[in-house]
């Protein structure tokens, strides 16, 4: 017998507190009928009601029948007809516009025949069960491009809202996410278009379920251009980015049945649509996950009872959220601050950050949420207007301009009002003066605090005679809610780690190991030649942990790799480092964008985020003033950076910006940076300081941010011994089993396979290799469909293999796969992929609706032109003769490669050039740098281009990897062009311009530039 048991008893509580699953034995094989009947008589046993439509009239009938009910007015035909054209299925309308109406415009205005207005309701946020749930299934659509009937959909108040595609038992559940996005295509539109209102989708094959926002479908029409085709990217619509459903304390709900009787209870889905989905400004649905919802209603819930019992005031009525880095705290805290503020009693929310920067930065994030939900305090004047104006119910500030406001206006009367007060990262704010004078100053309050890495007896400092609070329960109260970071990786949430350890000092073979430690010295680690050792290192490893020659997608914009951090132990190591890879760069004469950035601290313990440069000794400062001429030279800002106190504001704020947009390679740091920062173009932290518990977790952490395909994990190479460090931190974060789960397994496991713990097989590289060749032997067609959905799911693992095998040093790639078999692998897999998307013409089935194309992945192992070129060598060195088959294995090589496609055309036409005495290596080069310079002279006299900002501009592209389409540097190499003159003006100018340099860029980009 299955059981569930609510947090509470009221309807308040949406995620069910503890979940046991129900205890069946099935031995009968289930059809996808049986699976779909079997859904339907659990929704009915929970007070759903059946109807039998199946189509768009009877749905329409339906639809105005419980709007009548749920407003309580009945509707003349001439005023359902105009209702439902102006207010419900305007022509002009998409899935944009109907989830905004069904989000933030529930209430429509109906034009009665009498000429008086009313207000109908589309759904009721206020009493959620005044709403009806019913289920229909087997709706047919015929009016789309292709005929459609849909599994099964549940209706609230006649609306189709939550939409549910199933598959039988044993097949992929991706196959159900696919066939939504075939009807998102062929006929969700169609008709009256009422399935555009749908706001949640729920996939199942019986064994898995999961849930995830229309945003995905939405993504979709963006994606499509002019001519009806789609890009290929990975975006939000991707399966990546669903979720599964969970109990309070975290555990999965899986199963149909299980998640049929949680997540579809009356409550539960009511509470979800009406409560917990946010339209954002930017028009994307975003539903909070289940352990977001139990967090902000732990806190609401711990307000009411607090207020009840006169707690306020106390640790009683407050409590502490830990929810580790990367799991979407913005999103909860703005959640929460939202409705705690609606709360009649309350009345005021402050949200307290302990960051100059961070105030703005969650203005920003709610902005996002909703426009001007909350009020940023940039001064102290501007906090004192906030909390004195009733109307601004959230307030966010700094810790620190909130203790300059309590020590100045000693009898404001907010002290006596009723407030929530929020502490964000409050492991790093909450045991210090400016603290505890806010606590002693208000009197009505309650605590929160959201953090990642609490503060626990563990990992607190020592108690002092002033300050006896050193842990996070102390300060705050209970723990309402954890989300720890095996949790967030279980669920995919965040990424694993990946650990290098990197031995730097050798004892020597005579000394005893209970004499060794004395090694383990600042000065020893700090020698120059150490330090020297430490930069060859990175540089000569940069490439293959930051993939560098690798390519995808960021911001409309192809990027080449990922970027990285530097964390060393003090601010005058952090100089010698930065002069030490100036220097080796220079030697190298490679081109890498390094930064430093430092500031003052008392105690370089602590996070060095007070952007105080004034305090910093005198050799210090200078050194940090030339590092940041070296920038304003390296990028030509208009603003010239420097140390002053606004300057440096601005330096700070810039290399943030340049290193979310993967402009700044490495950035060396000595504590910034290192918490509440977050680039998801960053996958590797090189560390050479002692990190430890909240500190190491927090940096560390910076690394595992989800972007895409190629990065599947974070890469932590130390170059100190802090492997029991890592351990006892994730011991204690985590659980005592935890190493194996955040850490990326060994290379072993990867390589030849493993058993998980529920004794599932999971296929290792060499198992796919040699059943790729067994099943696809090379030169072989691939016939039919279903083996060529085969060959891409099996190439596909193999890719995401090899992705992750490339960071293990014991990786050969060629020992299994020789390069020209998987050159002919992937030519076989690329001509799938774009022969299959051509399939527009007619209703023939597109196998990429039920396969993945992992084409990001194609970038790791592309044939590069130095195989190119070897394939040329061996051309001339057989005195360039057989140029045919040179030439045609050359063909063979590009045409397997994305990437060397655009570089075709310049390699038969190098190939051409040759003679018999041609020095291949050299001429290639000087051939390149010929082609590039009269390609690029061509573009500029075409065009009427600068030359020099041009070149400048071109130079700053093959550098960075990036052809920058936005900002002004672009459009400083135009010539003067009036807006308004005939042909488009200076915006078609520029747009051509840019057509023009970015063909220019594929072309060059990677040949002679990488180094």
């Amino acid at each position: 017998m299955s059981s569930y048991n609510l947090v509470i008893a009221n309807d308040e509580e949406t995620v069910v507190a503890e979940y046991t699953p129900a205890d069946r034995h099935a031995e009968d094989y289930q059809s996808e009928a049986e699976l779909e009947n079997e859904f339907i008589r659990k929704l009915r046993s929970q007070g759903y009601e059946y109807l039998p439509i199946h189509s768009e009239a009877d749905l329409l009938t339906n639809l105005r029948r419980q709007l009548e009910r749920l407003n309580d007015y009945t509707f003349t035909d001439d005023e359902w007809s105009r209702f439902f054209k102006e207010s419900i299925s305007s022509q002009n309308e998409g899935i944009v516009d109907k989830t905004r109406r069904i989000q933030t415009d529930h209430v429509q205005v109906l034009r009665r025949d009498d000429g008086t207005s009313k207000n109908i309701q589309l759904i009721d946020k206020k009493n959620i069960h005044n709403n009806r749930l019913q289920v229909i299934n087997q709706y047919e659509e015929n009016e789309g491009k292709y005929k459609s009937r849909y599994d099964v959909t549940i209706l609230v108040n006649g609306l189709p809202l939550v939409h549910v595609e199933l598959k039988r038992r044993g097949v992929a559940i991706r196959e159900a996410f696919n066939q939504i996005n075939r009807y998102q295509r062929e006929s969700f539109w169609a008709g009256c278009g009422l399935y555009e209102y749908v706001q949640i989708f729920v996939i199942s094959n019986g064994t898995n379920t999961k849930y995830y926002s229309n945003t995905t479908r939405a993504g979709h029409l963006k994606e499509q251009t002019e001519s009806g085709r789609r890009k290929s990217q990975k975006t939000s619509n991707s399966f990546e980015f669903t979720s599964y459903w969970a109990d309070a304390k975290n555990r999965t709900i899986n199963d149909l049945v299980d998640f049929t009787k949680t997540f579809f209870a009356q409550h539960t889905i009511l509470g979800i649509l009406t409560r917990y989905c946010i339209f954002t400004t930017q028009q994307i649905l975003m539903v909070m996950r289940p352990y977001q919802i139990v967090a902000t209603e732990r806190i609401l819930n711990r307000i009411l009872v607090a207020t009840n019992y006169h707690w306020e005031g106390t640790t009683k009525a407050g409590g502490y959220i830990w929810h580790t880095t990367g799991s979407g705290k913005t999103l909860t805290s703005f959640k929460t601050s939202q409705l705690a503020s609606l709360l009649p009693f309350i009345d005021k929310v402050l949200f307290v950050v302990d960051r100059k920067d961070l105030d703005h930065q969650t203005k920003v994030e709610y902005d996002k949420f909703e426009k001007d939900s909350a009020n940023a305090s940039n001064s102290t004047r501007e906090l004192v207007a906030n909390l004195r104006d009733p109307t601004r119910r959230i307030v966010i500030t700094t810790i620190q301009k909130l203790a300059i406001f309590v020590h100045r206006f000693k009898d404001h009367p907010i002290y006596n009002q009723h407030v929530v007060i929020i502490f964000d990262e409050c492991h790093r704010s909450q045991f210090g003066d400016m603290h505890r004078d806010i606590a002693k100053a208000f009197k009505k309050y309650h605590l929160f605090g959201f953090t990642g890495t609490p503060i626990f007896a563990e990992n607190a400092g020592p108690a002092t005679p002033g300050n006896l609070i050193v842990t996070t329960p102390q300060r705050f109260g209970d723990q309402l809610h954890t989300y720890n970071i095996v949790d967030a990786i279980n669920d995919g949430n965040v990424l694993p780690f990946k650990m290098t350890y990197n031995r730097t000092i050798r004892e020597k073979e005579d000394i005893e190991d209970k004499d060794v430690a004395a090694i383990d010295t600042e000065k020893a680690l700090n020698a120059p030649e150490r330090l020297t050792k430490v930069v060859e290192y990175i540089l000569d490893n940069y490439d293959r942990f930051t993939l560098r020659n690798s390519t995808y997608e960021l911001n409309n914009q192809r990027v080449a790799g990922f970027n990285s951090m530097f964390a060393v132990s003090s601010i005058p190591v952090a100089i010698r480092y930065y002069k030490e890879f100036r220097r080796q760069l220079a030697e190298r004469n490679r081109k890498l964008t390094v930064a430093v950035i430092f500031s003052f601290a008392p105690n370089e313990e602590d996070a060095d985020e007070s952007l105080d440069t004034q305090n910093l000794d005198a050799s210090s400062r200078d050194a940090l003033e030339s590092a940041i001429q070296d920038y304003n030279q390296m990028f030509k800002d208009k603003t010239n950076f420097s140390t002053s106190a606004e300057q440096f504001q601005k330096y700070y704020d810039n290399i943030s910006l340049r290193m979310k947009k993967r402009e700044l390679d490495l950035l060396i740091v000595v504590n910034m940076f290192l918490t509440g920062f977050d680039a998801t173009t960053l996958n590797t932290l090189w560390v050479d300081k002692n990190l430890k518990m909240h500190g190491l977790i927090q940096a560390y952490s910076r690394t595992n941010r989800i972007l895409n395909s190629v990065k599947t994990h974070g890469n932590i190479v130390c170059f100190r011994n802090l492997r029991q460090a890592t351990d006892d931190a994730l011991a204690l974060f985590g659980d005592k089993n935890v190493t194996g789960l955040v850490l990326l397994k060994d290379f072993d496991s990867y390589y030849h396979g493993y058993d998980d713990e529920e004794g599932k097989h999971h296929p290792g590289y060499t198992e796919i290799v040699e059943e790729l060749k067994t099943r696809f032997p090379v030169g072989q067609p691939i016939v039919g469909e279903e083996e060529e959905k085969d060959f891409v799911r099996l190439f596909g693992a193999l890719l995401k293999l090899r992705n992750t095998l490339t960071a293990f040093d014991e990786f050969e790639p060629e020992k299994d796969l020789s390069k020209r078999d998987l050159q002919d692998y992937q030519s076989q897999y690329i001509d799938i992929y774009q022969n299959r998307k051509k399939t527009d013409n007619g209703p023939k089935e597109d196998i990429t609706d039920d396969v993945e194309f992992e084409i990001e992945l194609i970038q790791q192992v592309e044939i590069n032109i130095d195989y190119i070129l070897m394939l040329v060598a061996q051309y001339h060195a057989d005195n360039c003769q057989n140029k045919e088959l040179v030439v045609e294995e050359i063909r063979r090589a590009v045409d397997s490669t994305l990437q060397l496609r655009s570089k075709k055309e310049l390699i038969e036409s190098f190939i051409d050039s040759l003679t018999p005495t041609s020095d291949v290596d050299s001429d290639w080069r000087t051939f390149v740098d010929e082609q590039e310079e009269a390609d690029l002279n061509a573009i500029i006299e075409e065009e009427h281009l600068k030359p020099e900002e041009t070149r400048e501009f071109v130079a700053n592209a093959f550098r960075d990897g990036i052809l920058r389409t936005t900002g002004t540097d672009i459009s400083e190499i135009l010539p003067p062009v009036s807006r308004f003159s005939k042909g488009g003006g200076r915006l078609a100018k520029k747009q051509a311009v840019l057509d023009k340099l970015q063909r220019f860029f594929e072309k060059f980009f990677g040949l002679i530039h990488v180094d």
